[in-house]
């Protein structure tokens, strides 16, 4: 039987930032399409490689916590990142929570 579901990516013009949880190093891009398994984000080829990175990525109302499977450069000078979607943990999502609220909030708790 022949599968007529396709995951297919799907253009999504999003500002955004991608954080490397082992140095929490932030970089800036623009998200260039999206699906339910990845993303591909634009950044400056100035920025340094995050390729095999564990990454969690920001765009608007979206979270997507992900891996670097490939960059390639482009010829406007800059480069193209794809990424593969990984499901939250628990670790993951606590530090989330932990990382994510304002000094001010957590004086109010």
């Amino acid at each position: 039987m022949e599968e007529r579901r396709k995951i297919g990516r799907v253009a999504f013009d999003a500002n955004c930032v991608i954080v490397d949880r082992d140095t929490l190093t932030k970089i800036y891009g623009k998200v260039k399409n999206i699906s339910p398994l990845g993303m591909a984000i634009t950044v400056e080829s100035s920025e340094p490689s995050i390729l095999g990175k564990d990454i969690i990525v920001v765009a608007e109302t979206l979270i997507m916590y992900a891996d670097v499977v490939r960059e390639d450069e482009e010829p406007d000078g800059k480069r193209t990142v794809a990424l593969n979607a990984r499901k939250f943990t628990n670790e993951v999502l606590e530090y989330l929570f932990e990382h994510i609220a304002l000094d001010e909030d957590k004086e109010t708790l």
